[in-house]
C-alpha cells in the first residue's frame, strides 16, 4: 500500500492541488459524509450551513458523443437541452457513471470540476455569478471547496449559461 504524503493526509486532492498551484484563494470544508444521505449536494449544504443555492454539483453528461461537465446548484436540476445548446450540441444525456468516474478520476458524489484526469468542456450555470463565493466538490465525498465563481470559470475554461432549473 502506498504511503500517504502529509498533503494527502491533510485532504489534498487533485482539485485542491490545482487551486493551490494556480494561486487561487479558496477555503476547504470537510464534513463527515453519511452514506445513507439521499443527496450528496444537500448533505454538503446542510453540513456546512450554506444555502443550497451556493453549493454546486458537478454532473457529467454526454453531448453528441462527447463528455461534458455541467456545474449547477444542488437546489435544482440540470436542463440537458440547455447544456447541449451551451456547447453547440443537439442532444445531451447523463453519462454512464462508471465512464464519468474513469474519465474524471473521481468517484460519483465526489466529482470535482477541478483537477480532472481528462480535461472536459465545462459549463457553469450562470446563477453562480450571483454569489461572491460558491462551493463545489473538492474531489471526494465529505470535502468541498469554496471559491469565487469567476476563478472556477477561469480555471475550468467554463462557458457560463442558464443550464440549471428549479
Amino acid at each position: 500500500m502506498a504511503k500517504k504524503t502529509k498533503k494527502q493526509q491533510a485532504g489534498g486532492t487533485p482539485a485542491t492541488v490545482a487551486l493551490t498551484t494556480a494561486g487561487v484563494d479558496h477555503t476547504v470544508h470537510a464534513y463527515e459524509h453519511d452514506p445513507a444521505h439521499p443527496s450528496y449536494g444537500e448533505e454538503a449544504a446542510e453540513a456546512m450551513g450554506v444555502s443550497p443555492d451556493r453549493v454546486f454539483k458537478t454532473l457529467v453528461a454526454d453531448v453528441d458523443g462527447a463528455l461534458t461537465v455541467a456545474v449547477v446548484p444542488v437546489s435544482g436540476t440540470l436542463d440537458l437541452k440547455a447544456l447541449a445548446a451551451a456547447v453547440g450540441g443537439k442532444r445531451a444525456a447523463m453519462a454512464d457513471p462508471a465512464l464519468a468516474e474513469r474519465t474524471t478520476g473521481y468517484v460519483r458524489g465526489g466529482i470535482s470540476p477541478l483537477g480532472q484526469r481528462k480535461k472536459l468542456p465545462t459549463v457553469l450555470d450562470e446563477s453562480a455569478g450571483a454569489h461572491p463565493t460558491i462551493c463545489v466538490s473538492a474531489g471526494r465525498r465529505g470535502l468541498e471547496v469554496e471559491l469565487d465563481p469567476a476563478d472556477l470559470a477561469t480555471l475550468t475554461k467554463a462557458v457560463l449559461a442558464p443550464i440549471g432549473r428549479g
